[in-house]
């Protein structure tokens, strides 16, 4: 079982990085030893639990993850690098500053919280704004609307496992949902929707988050790939729900709707997205 956490990521074409980075990704990518896509997730989810079942537990590596996700298009490769250490850094923070100290001095020890910071606040002063770019996004217990704007309901891509004698089908593995664009595409329904929401809703669009996908795919190479993968999310829906789920068409048919006049349209495709985002994240608190 995956965490239940789904991830916006970019591939940049090999070229888009310098030598010597360049030359250590492919060979990566000829190399046999490396985690392949079918057990990535769980490499990289197993990577972590050690880290924090450990005494004292470690919130972040001690170095950068040498691992990347690769896709190939015809002959053309492309990188997704893990950057492990960097996105525990920064969700380590975001963790921290958003919860009280009397509980978080019981998640991690005082001690090991502020060396923590201390690590990142070295890192940000050495390597500079740029360095904190990440190319994977993750989000748990849902998929906000936003994440599904750069993509078309053509370019869905699902996958159902196989449940044996008396297993539930939400944990048989190789179970999946993603969505696969280029860059070009991505950047341009963004901008799309992003100029809808502002004509009609004015300064209410900010509160959508498109603005923060559009800016965050302008940082990439114009001919990198775009996914939004379900991950672990797919272990909360079954083969029905997989299948009736259509967030992205649904969503493009909602901002359609609201830039055609079509209100009643756009509200119920935008509702039907929220109401079942909504019901899947209330999962979080249940017991």
């Amino acid at each position: 079982m995956l965490p239940y956490a789904a991830y916006l990521r970019v591939y940049e074409p090999l070229t888009a990085f310098a030598e010597p980075e360049r030359k250590v990704w492919a060979d990566y990518a000829d190399s046999r030893d490396r985690p392949r896509r079918a057990n990535a997730l769980n490499a990289e989810h197993g990577e972590s639990v050690m880290r924090l079942l450990g005494m004292p537990p470690h919130p972040v590596p001690a170095q950068e993850s040498p691992n990347a996700y690769l896709r190939r298009v015809e002959d053309r490769l492309y990188v997704c690098p893990w950057q492990t250490r960097l996105r525990s850094w920064l969700a380590f923070s975001r963790l921290r500053g958003a919860t009280p100290a009397r509980l978080m001095d019981r998640l991690v020890p005082k001690a090991i919280a502020e060396q923590t910071a201390d690590d990142f606040d070295r890192y940000k002063r050495k390597a500079g704004s740029s360095a904190l770019r990440t190319h994977i996004r993750t989000t748990a217990w849902h998929v906000p609307p936003a994440w599904f704007v750069p993509f078309d309901g053509n370019e869905r891509w699902l996958v159902l496992g196989s449940a044996g004698p008396g297993q539930d089908v939400t944990t048989a593995t190789g179970r999946n949902l993603i969505y696969v664009t280029s860059m070009a595409q991505a950047r341009r329904r963004a901008a799309r929707a992003l100029n809808v929401l502002r004509r009609h809703l004015g300064d209410v669009a900010s509160n959508f988050d498109v603005e923060d996908i559009a800016r965050w795919l302008e940082e990439f190479h114009p001919h990198s790939l775009v996914e939004l993968d379900y991950g672990g999310l797919v272990h909360l829906m079954d083969d029905d729900a997989l299948q009736a789920d259509q967030s992205v068409a649904e969503l493009s048919a909602a901002l359609t709707g609201l830039d055609t006049g079509q209100e009643e349209l756009a509200y119920a495709m935008y509702q039907r997205v929220i109401l079942r985002w909504k019901s899947m994240q209330q999962l979080e608190s249940a017991n």
